[in-house]
């Protein structure tokens, strides 16, 4: 098991089973997204009109939870899911 961040001082990487690991699985982030992405992300989900701006919580791993309209709602879902809700840019 790889738990290290991968040592590069110019860009550090961290792995993905590294993130997975981060908070002991109580770390989310919150991320803006396009419509035109949610199929890729959330294929389960309806189709989306194009051009809204929406929000997704992810597992530290990446791992999609939940796509919202707004940014509170996708924090409070990760509270009430007693996750940390992070910011992603």
């Amino acid at each position: 098991m790889n738990k290290m961040i991968e040592p590069n001082t110019d860009n550090p990487v961290i792995t993905q089973e590294a993130l997975a690991h981060l908070g002991d699985g109580r770390l989310a982030y919150v991320k803006t997204i396009r419509s035109e992405d949610v199929a890729q992300m959330f294929p389960q989900a309806p189709q989306i009109a194009p051009g809204i701006k929406l929000f997704a919580l992810h597992a530290a791993d990446g791992t999609p939870i939940m796509l919202t309209d707004t940014r509170e709602a996708a924090i409070a879902n990760a509270w009430s899911n007693e996750l940390e809700a992070v910011s992603v840019h």
